[in-house]
């Protein structure tokens, strides 16, 4: 199995990447979470993957993270739950808040995701509740130390942006940068501000 790739990233699209090692290009499939964080073409990326293999097909599933690789593990433990399906759910969700939903039982947000009906998403909670007990979730709009008033103007910062349409793994990944880097007070407005620059770009 192989279990991560180093290499140059020589193809990137929503719909799949392409990672050139040492003339061998592999094709792989990834979360939208995990495909916004990519570099430019020509650039080495690291990837840790998971095999799919079928009768018909070998397929690659790549990931930035680890709590993302284990997730998504977990989902295709799931009866009915497929790669194809496991992409889909952490890409209409972060990790740390489908590990939320889940724990706190929530529904209407797992059926929030694109493709997740009332019936999937009972499933995902019965199966997965104790599951994630071992997955370590790290909520990185605030640095260490950080108020809760500041994680709280983050949130408000994101969910404007996801209402004027963006996706929200790429909205909460720019804010995320933003708020670690920006220098000077910050505000909501600001932050929102910076934020459209970020994604317009």
């Amino acid at each position: 199995m192989i279990a991560s790739i180093t290499g140059q990233l020589t193809h990137k699209s929503p719909a799949y990447v392409i990672v050139d090692v040492h003339g061998v290009g592999y094709q792989i499939f990834m979360p939208l979470s995990s495909f916004y964080r990519l570099p430019e073409i020509k650039e080495t990326v690291t990837l840790k993957t998971y095999t799919h293999v079928r009768e018909d097909a070998l397929q690659l599933f790549g990931f930035f993270t680890a709590e993302e690789k284990d997730l998504f593990l977990l989902l295709i433990t799931i009866s009915g739950i497929g790669p194809k399906l496991a992409v889909n759910i952490l890409s209409g969700m972060p990790v740390a808040e489908l590990v939320s939903a889940v724990r706190q039982e929530d529904l209407a947000r797992l059926c929030s995701i694109p493709g997740i009906g009332q019936k999937t998403a009972a499933r995902l909670i019965l199966e997965l509740k104790e599951k994630i007990a071992a997955i370590k979730t790290a909520e990185v709009e605030t640095a260490p130390g950080e108020s809760e008033e500041r994680r709280q103007m983050l949130e408000d910062a994101l969910s404007a942006l996801v209402n004027l349409g963006y996706q929200r793994a790429m909205a909460k990944e720019v804010v995320r940068k933003i708020s670690l880097s920006y220098e000077g007070e910050l505000s909501v407005e600001t932050l929102l501000k910076e934020s459209l620059k970020g994604l317009s770009r």
